[in-house]
């Protein structure tokens, strides 16, 4: 099975990390969840995004997340897939050029890269839109855009699959963002 790698951080979206790392341990791959500046065993706080008929999603603390490998000890390189979660950890995550530089590793490798919601942001960050198509949460969609890309306004329960990159545009739409993702691996 795969050995994925996902990069994830303090008030990362709590469906968006929880679920995708146990959807890809039951199906035997081997996941590495990571934080910058934190080691295996230490926890990341999450944050629970509702969509409750607000303009925008509301925010309510969520659960510790363990993070199982030491991000100073691992090498993009020998992973065969990178998923990026998000909520508010893409936005100070892209902030780290070492993360960049793990991003774009995949993409330059052509390996499967699963990105949710505000993950988007890490890509943008990264350089590696242009010219791809990619979701995301709505309000990421100008800087898809401004970074190259071509949005795609999907329903929150769907995903979209551009190459190596799957994307979606929020939790609701883990089973068909895993599915696309887990096909790309095995493929």
């Amino acid at each position: 099975m795969a050995k994925i790698l996902m990069i994830t951080g303090d008030f990362t979206e709590d469906y968006e990390t929880m679920v995708p790392f146990q959807i890809l341990l039951a199906t035997g791959h081997q996941v590495d969840a990571v934080c910058p500046g934190k080691a295996a065993g230490e926890v990341v706080a999450t944050a629970i995004h509702d969509f409750e008929g607000h303009q925008t999603y509301s925010e309510k603390p969520g659960h510790n997340f363990t993070l199982n490998a030491t991000f100073a000890e691992i090498k993009a390189e020998s992973y065969d897939g990178l998923v990026i979660p998000g909520g508010r950890a893409p936005e100070y995550l892209r902030l780290n050029p070492e993360v960049l530089e793990m991003v774009k590793h995949f993409f330059t490798a052509d390996k499967p890269v699963a990105a949710i919601c505000h993950g988007a942001q890490l890509l943008v960050a990264a350089g590696v839109l242009n010219g791809r198509t990619c979701s995301a949460y709505p309000a990421c969609e100008p800087e898809v855009k401004v970074a190259g890309g071509k949005y795609a306004p999907l329903e929150m329960t769907e995903a979209i699959t551009d190459g190596n990159l799957v994307t979606a545009p929020a939790w609701p739409a883990n089973p068909a963002w895993m599915a696309q993702f887990m096909a790309l691996l095995d493929g």
